[in-house]
């Protein structure tokens, strides 16, 4: 009994306390608390707003990838003729001009070779002048020839008018039949010396025509020992390699004394003054994209600063139809993969800012597509008007 009331007294202070605390009112919020969070809110909704607006007037147009990457045309430096390194005449990353000579081959091979060519053109142009100095020989013999042709028929038509004028004096007795016989005999004698001169003067313009025949193929040995010393004067010419624009020297292996073959790599010569960017945007981001096009380019090594571009060009085909191994979906199972498709931007940057880019930094590439926001719609209609005739 004394415990039952010692545990009743023991319960009483709780419940006394639980009273208590059910009996004070709850904290509200103040009038200065509640226009905070509403101000609050508010600002959310404008800002969320605003955003939206934005992004459906502007921000949907802004197409970006980091797959991007700064590039050059760069020109590889290999010699054309084969021989041993004589003199390298630049460093590793030297910035060179347009014309600058860079790598000596030794020449004395080509050389030889031109002075073979020049003997072979004085050759050529020797027999030329011999066989000329025979025509002109052959020219006076037939002159001689003529001369002595219109002789001979001077002598054969007076020995023929001998015969004649004598035939009828010997039928009639008043001449010997022995004196016509002898003018006859000179006559017939006249007659083949005619003969024989007409034959040698044909015969020594023959000659002529195949000495000029000499002179037409001595010609033509000199020009072709002509063309030989040209072929030989490009080679020589070109065991100076010289850069073929302006640039930085990159990429060099060649060094004194080494053996190069032609079309062996040397060096490389990149034009800084004309790098560009190439972005490699999904296929889904193209359909509004168009040469000229402004883009905003941000370059890591430059700690994100934005640089201005222009859209250039578009490439023909996605990357993986330039691949050494394009794909072949026609065989074995499909996996629909979103394709890339290079875009080349144009980059407009200062001096200061060019000093620091090279090929193959990356960037974050931004196009702004919304001067092209009306062509998709004109290609649906231009579509459906195409569908309605067909159909």
């Amino acid at each position: 009994m004394a415990d039952s009331q010692h545990e009743s007294d023991d319960r009483q202070p709780d419940d006394d306390t639980t009273t208590e605390q059910d009996s004070k009112p709850k904290r509200k919020l103040s009038g200065r608390a509640k226009l905070i969070l509403l101000l609050i809110a508010l600002a959310v909704v404008i800002l969320g707003a605003l955003w939206f607006v934005r992004y459906q007037t502007h921000g949907q147009y802004l197409e970006e990838t980091n797959d991007a990457r700064i590039q050059a045309d760069s020109v590889t430096i290999a010699p054309r003729v084969t021989g041993y390194v004589e003199e390298v005449l630049v460093g590793d990353n030297q910035n060179v001009t347009q014309g600058q000579p860079l790598v000596r081959i030794n020449p004395r091979d080509y050389r030889a070779q031109v002075a073979q060519a020049d003997a072979q053109i004085a050759v050529a142009a020797a027999q030329a002048d011999s066989a000329r100095a025979q025509i002109r020989e052959q020219y006076a013999t037939i002159e001689q020839t003529a001369a002595e042709l219109a002789a001979a028929r001077t002598k054969a038509a007076y020995d023929a008018s001998e015969v004649a004028r004598y035939a009828p004096l010997a039928a009639s007795g008043a001449e010997t039949r022995e004196r016509l016989a002898q003018l006859r005999t000179a006559a017939a004698q006249s007659a083949s010396d005619v003969r024989a001169q007409e034959a040698a003067l044909a015969l020594q313009r023959r000659r002529v025509a195949s000495i000029e025949s000499q002179v037409r193929q001595a010609r033509a040995q000199g020009q072709a020992a002509q063309a030989q010393r040209s072929a030989a004067d490009v080679d020589l010419t070109a065991t100076l390699l010289r850069a073929p624009i302006a640039g930085r020297v990159g990429d060099k292996t060649v060094e004194i004394g080494q053996f190069v073959s032609a079309g062996t790599r040397l060096m490389s010569v990149v034009p800084l003054d004309k790098l560009y960017v190439v972005a490699n945007f999904k296929e889904t981001q193209l359909a509004l994209m168009r040469v000229g096009q402004p883009a905003t380019i941000k370059v890591d090594a430059l700690d994100g600063t934005e640089l201005v571009g222009r859209v250039e060009s578009l490439s023909p085909g996605t990357g993986a139809e330039f691949s050494l191994l394009p794909p072949q979906n026609a065989t074995g199972n499909f996996t629909k993969i979103t394709q890339r498709v290079p875009v080349r931007i144009a980059l407009e940057a200062t001096p200061a800012a060019r000093a620091l880019l090279v090929p193959g930094l990356s960037v974050t590439v931004t196009v702004d597509t919304i001067d092209a926001k009306g062509d998709l719609k004109r290609i649906r209609e231009q579509q459906d008007q195409l569908d309605q005739r067909v159909r």
